[in-house]
């Protein structure tokens, strides 16, 4: 697959859910790449069509967006919110390599709630949603991806990119991000240790990605991600 997927894709609304199609990756004038690929770090603004893409699948104009500190920008947060998980809590054993950055939407956003409201339920706590969003901002930038056609990795699909073949769920299930939040984290529970492990080998252990260390460089943003939102 070619490089630059997932630098700015819509959010299909389906049902109650979000899922970007094939026709979303259309409307972008075919912009897209293997979900897995290794992203490289990206720090610029959508392009016009990008944005229009979003807008229209996301029913919002980018007057209504409500900017949510730095997590929009792409920028560092350095400030804890009070009552928040500390630094140290959420990165450990610090972050492994060079970091990147994007802006969110509000389907960005909304998407990485669930998978902190997945991570309160199944009892991963706040180290594990940091993986779990790490994760998802490789695989699919943070937005549920439906099938992608001739764009698509194998049958994978949703958040983490999970594929029914490999006996996740449907691909309706998979594409439910609460649904495929606590696949993510139950199979997370079962990686031996996994909460004393580096992000990326524990990420890996339970994605099997073809790039075992492209996880890492998600983990600052993540944290940022999980201190503000928790």
């Amino acid at each position: 697959m070619k490089q630059d997927f997932t630098r700015w894709l819509p959010a299909i609304a389906k049902n109650r859910r979000t899922v970007l199609s094939i026709a979303g990756v259309a409307a972008l004038g075919g912009l897209a790449l293997g979900p897995a690929a290794v992203a490289a770090p990206v720090t610029s603004t959508p392009h016009a069509g990008a944005v229009a893409a979003i807008d229209l699948a996301t029913g919002k104009s980018r007057q209504d967006t409500t900017v949510e500190s730095a997590l929009t920008t792409g920028s560092r947060t350095t400030e804890v919110p009070a009552g928040k998980p500390s630094r140290d809590k959420l990165i450990p054993h610090g972050v492994e390599g060079a970091q990147s950055r994007i802006p969110l939407d509000d389907a960005q956003l909304a998407n990485a709630k669930a998978i902190i409201a997945e991570a309160k339920d199944t009892g991963v706590g706040e180290r594990g949603a940091v993986i779990g969003i790490a994760t998802s901002l490789q695989e699919s930038k943070l937005y549920n991806l439906g099938h992608l056609g001739a764009y698509n990795d194998h049958d994978s699909q949703g958040l983490f990119q999970q594929r029914p073949s490999s006996g996740w769920g449907t691909p309706d299930q998979i594409t439910d991000p609460e649904y495929a939040s606590q696949a993510f984290f139950e199979a997370l529970k079962n990686v031996h240790g996994w909460q004393e492990l580096p992000l990326t080998t524990a990420a890996q252990t339970v994605q099997v990605s073809a790039f075992p260390f492209a996880y890492a460089q998600w983990e600052e943003q993540a944290a940022d991600i999980v201190q503000q939102h928790w």
